[in-house]
């Protein structure tokens, strides 16, 4: 499905309920305006699913995004906003995204596929929820290595394990977010058990508040097991997360600005 695109000129699109399968809408559009519309994404076997966002005066408010159901096997989900390179800049600008609340699912998706979104997004300080769930593996697409794939770690584009030398090094994307000055709130948790997924859930909470009062950019990274791709048993995927992952990914919360942390003090969340 193609939306809005390629030279459309001043739609309105409201109350809408949209099931898409491949779609997207922006790139030379022009007063555009979304509000108050329901956008189902749904990946499958044979296409990802990208709802991208792009043009000059573009109005997306008030917006539902989700991704349908995501299964082993199955293609990804993404909302990419103001996609911008050089010679674009004529067609793209003001774009207002506001009141919605969007989800990124996957190291692949955010710390490689969207790389450029999610660095800008948090360079402008776009009020955007984002849970990043990180596996450190394409977990969805036939497990490849990923951006945060461990050094030495098999995957099936990596057997004799990720080298440095030719891969280079994961990429530890709380760190490097944190440092832009558009971020309110970046954490990064885990559930690799009961008190972990509490902790989880706190921080999760604590950034879609931090959205709703309007603050910038929030990012929580959910350390997450794979067991069919790292082979393992379910139960000893929970054992490798906590003798692998964390090393390499400490928990913590790595940016709480002010007002967010006048914020986690109001809801209990200290």
């Amino acid at each position: 499905m193609e939306m809005t695109q390629r030279n459309s000129r001043h739609g309105v699109w409201e109350g809408n309920t949209f099931e898409i399968v491949q779609g997207g809408f922006g790139e030379y559009a022009a007063d555009i305006r979304f509000t108050n519309n329901t956008f189902r994404l749904h990946p499958n076997a044979r296409t990802s699913v990208g709802l991208m966002i792009g043009g000059k005066d573009i109005v997306f408010h008030g917006n539902q995004v989700t991704c349908g159901s995501i299964t082993a096997g199955e293609g990804w989900g993404c909302v990419l906003a103001d996609c911008v390179g050089p010679g674009y800049e004529r067609y793209v600008g003001n774009i207002t995204i506001a009141d919605n609340t969007f989800t990124y699912q996957g190291d692949g998706d955010l710390a490689a596929i969207g790389t450029a979104e999610i660095v800008h997004a948090c360079a402008r300080g776009e009020n955007i929820t984002t849970v990043f769930v990180n596996n450190a593996i394409y977990g969805m697409t036939g497990g490849q290595m990923a951006p945060t794939t461990l050094l030495d770690m098999y995957s099936t584009s990596t057997t004799a394990g990720r080298k440095s030398a030719l891969a280079g090094y994961p990429i530890r994307v709380c760190e490097m977010l944190s440092t832009l000055e558009g971020t309110a709130y970046i954490a990064r948790v885990t559930v690799n058990s009961p008190a972990a997924v509490r902790k989880a859930k706190q921080a999760i909470k604590l950034a879609f508040r931090t959205q709703l009062a309007n603050l910038g950019m929030s990012l929580v990274e959910v350390l997450s097991p794979c067991p069919t791709n790292w082979r393992v048993e379910p139960v000893k995927a929970m054992d490798w997360l906590a003798e692998h992952m964390l090393p390499q990914y400490p928990l913590g919360e790595y940016k709480v600005i002010e007002a967010v942390a006048a914020l986690k003090k109001e809801v209990g969340n200290a």
